[in-house]
């Protein structure tokens, strides 16, 4: 086992046939964004991999693809039954090595998964496949290696079958046992998964005080603040720093103040008792905020759901960050990318973002840009 992956770590995205990625493959460092012109595909990217994420933590295909039309090819031609799709998949390193996941899923005429294969060390695991039209099931095989080979059953058409295995296979047998440690594998590796798009326009009211863990959109950036800012002091510091390296202007600190109403608000500290409310700063300045609170902080702070069997030691966060570098000047941009290339260093987050023009990422270190326009 490469201790690089000691942790399940997703490692490549496959967008074999979906929007307008053909047989695309994507290798993941810690920290990689995606950038190229407006229509290159790089939001796809992001799309395909928050979808696994999903998939993995057992939500339904209907409520993970709300459009599922838009996301066939275009040159894409239907079957005889009227019937197109499209495929995604990823690969996720760990303990066991190499896992590969592969998904089928018809868009048209219905919404269905008709095809999903798990693969380890060249061996087949899991493969499901529709047999059946007039079923809302997939007939499922997976690795036994007992006195069956094989196990044979019908899985529900709608959901990721690699993230049912847990709950049906017994293992009692060795290859049973290699099955579940490879379908946990992957569904360790997709849960632990923050998809973020901070909403300025939203950061800049007031919002209640509580413990609350920070949304999506970070408009909850003040209480998650008034929380953090007492909790761990040395992260704060952290953030503070972060804040005096993208701000303009002078950055003594940075706090969450008590309005008279019970709500809070965030407030870069000037220096001699002066203070910027957040609701003055610029887009910029609020998108790189949020998202350096989101690197300086892990599951305890962010609404995610982790698997909660394992122990966090043995789990690492992705940060997804479509527009990472929106509203940002280059010094921002450089400066953020930064601090994410130092703590995915670390091992316990990754992040996969896109940016507009990731020219000014080429003078730093632990920075892998994918760009979508060569």
């Amino acid at each position: 086992m490469d201790a690089t992956y000691a942790r399940p770590t997703v490692t490549e995205l496959r967008l074999s046939a979906f929007k307008s990625h053909r047989g695309a493959v994507f290798p993941l460092a810690p920290l990689t964004l995606f950038t190229g012109a407006s229509g290159s595909g790089k939001t796809s990217a992001l799309q395909v991999y928050e979808a696994l994420a999903r998939l993995g933590a057992g939500d339904e295909l209907g409520e993970v693809f709300e459009d599922p039309g838009s996301c066939v090819p275009e040159w894409a031609c239907a079957d005889a039954q009227g019937r197109r799709g499209f495929r995604i998949g990823c690969t996720v390193d760990g303990p066991v090595g190499p896992v590969h996941l592969d998904l089928a899923v018809q868009a048209e005429p219905e919404l269905r998964v008709v095809g999903e294969r798990l693969t380890a060390d060249g061996q087949l695991l899991l493969s499901t496949a529709l047999r059946d039209p007039a079923r809302r099931t997939v007939q499922a095989a997976w690795h036994t290696a007992g006195a069956v080979p094989v196990t044979r059953a019908p899985l529900p058409d709608d959901r990721m079958g690699t993230a049912l295995l847990p709950l049906r296979v017994a293992g009692k047998t060795d290859g049973q046992l290699k099955v579940l440690a490879a379908a946990e594998q992957v569904v360790v590796a997709l849960r632990s998964v923050f998809a973020c798009d901070p909403q300025p326009h939203r950061m800049r009211r007031p919002v209640p005080a509580g413990a609350g863990l920070l949304r999506r959109g970070c408009d909850n950036l003040a209480s998650v603040l008034y929380r953090t800012q007492s909790e761990c002091a040395n992260r704060h510091r952290q953030l503070v720093a972060a804040a005096r390296a993208g701000c303009a202007g002078p950055v003594a600190g940075l706090a969450a103040e008590e309005l008279t109403d019970g709500r809070v608000r965030a407030v870069l500290g000037r220096g001699s008792g002066s203070g910027t409310p957040v609701e003055r700063l610029g887009e910029g300045e609020l998108r790189y905020l949020a998202l350096a609170l989101v690197l300086l902080t892990g599951p305890g702070v962010l609404a995610v759901d982790p698997a909660g069997e394992v122990p966090p030691a043995m789990q690492s966060l992705t940060v997804l960050a479509d527009g990472f570098d929106r509203s940002l000047d280059p010094r921002q941009a450089r400066e953020l990318a930064a601090l994410a290339a130092g703590i995915c260093g670390q091992g316990h987050i990754r992040v996969v973002g896109t940016a507009s023009d990731a020219r000014w990422a080429g003078e730093l270190a632990g920075v892998s840009v994918v760009d979508l326009s060569a």
